[in-house]
């Protein structure tokens, strides 16, 4: 049993991550900012029903924060619908870029977007400056459409660097290691 949640909140400089995994009776919690070092925290219980318990517990404690699900791999049906809004959302965040109009649709869009494709932003975001140009999104939708168009086997997770590479070897790709070079070509 294991689950990975996001907040982000781009106005607020929030853009955290927290997972949690049941293994026997042991619970191990892991949190930090998406990007950098996990603090990890392991609760040793009674039983695995126990573990289990605390777990549910635990992550509607998150929700109601406002967590919300993203994935730590891209594979399933679930991955290509959010793929897919993914897409979407960078077609809000275009034109908002091209006009240099960085307001309430483009703000919600962007949040929305990094919760289904969590990215390190740094320790202080900007977020006029997350996508740069233009050039930045059609980059990222790029990528996700590669990810659209490669069939994805049962196999272990990958980071993906590169474009070529996306489409050579791309498996499963794993969201919690994503490089920036991924999501943007400078």
């Amino acid at each position: 049993m294991e689950i990975y949640l996001v907040f982000v909140d781009t106005l607020q400089n929030s853009n955290k991550f927290w997972s949690a995994k049941v293994e026997n009776s042991n619970l191990t919690v892991q949190w930090g900012r998406v990007g950098y070092q996990a603090q990890t925290k392991v609760h040793t219980l009674a039983n695995h029903q126990r573990a289990v318990a605390k777990f549910h517990n635990l992550v509607a404690e998150k929700k109601a924060k406002g967590y919300r699900e993203s994935q730590p791999q891209m594979d399933g049906e679930r991955s290509i619908s959010d793929i897919r809004r993914a897409i979407q959302l960078l077609n809000t965040i275009r034109p908002a870029v091209v006009n240099r109009n960085f307001g309430d649709s483009y703000i919600s869009a962007l949040n929305e977007y990094l919760k289904i494709v969590p990215t390190p932003l740094g320790m202080q975001i900007d977020y006029h400056r997350v996508y740069r140009t233009v050039a930045d999104i059609d980059y990222q939708q790029e990528l996700l459409n590669s990810l659209l168009a490669t069939p994805v086997p049962e196999a272990p997770a990958v980071a993906v660097g590169h474009v070529a590479e996306a489409a050579a070897e791309l498996k499963v790709v794993s969201l919690k290691t994503i490089s920036r070079n991924f999501w943007r070509h400078l």
